[in-house]
């Protein structure tokens, strides 16, 4: 087992979620890391980046046929993004459609900064939790109308502990912080308030909120790794669990997302504006058909999966058996139709988070044959 602390610390601080490096597909010659402080500055970093990779002005960079802009984040959560990108599936499947598709991958930390960008107009597919994605459903109800597009798969995601006293999320005390991407919107944070409110009632689902802190997965694995920092506890996501668990004899699991969820969940997802969607359909439907070939291309390659996503560098150096492990685990499900994601999205609307019901799968994911039969 390997993990490089050194890598994982120099990723930026708690404090500054909104940090990215912009990659240019086919040729990742080169990669642009910004780390700001405001959501205002950071889109406008977004923008400048992709319109620099496009070779057009700040101030014309705008989605149109033929161009994507993918925001995603840190994990193996994303292989099927990776797996995308190294055999240029969406390439591939634009030309099905008669359109050139120049792709551009931009990386994030954290579901707000995610969300920023798409709402400016600064990228045109978001991958983030299921939760930020109920959020953005319901106040973009008839104006932006972002919905999901599809699944990334079915991960388990651990809330890990090096704490040796806490057994439970009973167990925490004032004296433990739990890093999670985004305190009270992430989907890890999210999934914490859920398991919160089933525990002390739902009256008390934020009772958790004021022990985390907001940090990205490669730090808080390297800081429950090392120990002895005030960070006791992280949820986290693959592989960044994995390696905890591995490397720290005191890390145990506390709490199992499917537990909360009721089995297997697509707890990372993929969203979009229905104007993107309308104004470009034949890179939407490029995009989707790329995602499925994604997913049948890891059930049936998982050594070069796995090869695939240590090449990308989205867990930082990870031991390669505990990347093709986590690959093969029965729990681990790739496919892009979301599952267990409605009962999440309706706790979130008995307690006040969001005001719309969502009732089934259809109403916050856009129509699709393959998406509409999730729930």
């Amino acid at each position: 087992m390997t993990f490089n602390p050194t890598w994982a610390r120099s990723q930026p601080p708690a404090k500054d979620p909104a940090t990215f490096h912009a990659v240019a597909n086919p040729c990742v010659a080169s990669q642009r890391r910004t780390s700001l402080g405001q959501a205002g500055k950071h889109a406008a970093a977004v923008l400048a980046a992709t319109a620099a990779l496009w070779g057009v002005g700040a101030g014309t960079a705008q989605a149109a046929e033929g161009q994507l802009r993918i925001a995603q984040q840190y994990g193996i959560v994303y292989l099927l993004l990776n797996v995308a990108q190294d055999q240029q599936f969406i390439e591939k499947q634009g030309k099905a459609q008669g359109v050139d598709i120049k792709v551009i991958y931009l990386q994030f930390s954290g579901g707000p900064a995610v969300n920023d960008a798409l709402l400016s107009g600064n990228v045109d597919i978001a991958g983030a939790g299921v939760a930020p994605l109920f959020t953005l459903w319901d106040r973009t109800k008839g104006k932006q109308n972002v919905k999901g597009v599809a699944s990334l798969g079915n991960f388990p995601y651990y809330l890990v502990s090096n704490n040796p006293q806490v057994k439970t999320i009973a167990d925490f005390t004032d004296k433990d912080r739990i890093a999670t991407p985004a305190v009270g919107v992430s989907v890890q944070s999210r999934v914490l308030q859920y398991a919160s409110a089933k525990l002390w009632g739902e009256q008390h689902y934020q009772r958790l909120d004021k022990l985390q802190v907001a940090l990205p997965h490669p730090d808080a694995a390297a800081a429950i790794i090392k120990g002895g920092t005030e960070i006791t506890a992280h949820f986290g996501n693959p592989p960044f669990q994995e390696v905890e668990l591995a490397g720290n004899p005191n890390a145990r699991i506390v709490l199992n997302s499917y537990e909360v969820l009721g089995g297997p969940a697509s707890s990372t997802v993929l969203y979009a504006t229905e104007k993107f969607r309308q104004e470009s359909p034949k890179t939407y439907r490029a995009f989707v058909d790329a995602l499925d070939e994604s997913a049948r291309f890891v059930q049936a390659n998982p050594e070069q999966a796995a090869d695939i996503f240590l090449k990308s560098g989205g867990g930082g150096k990870v031991d390669r058996n505990l990347v093709l492990q986590i690959i093969k685990n029965p729990q681990v499900q790739f496919t892009i139709q979301p599952q267990n994601t409605v009962g999440l999205g309706q706790f979130l609307q008995r307690v006040g988070v969001i005001k719309t019901k969502p009732e089934s799968v259809r109403d916050y994911f856009f129509d699709d044959p393959r998406i509409s039969g999730g729930n």
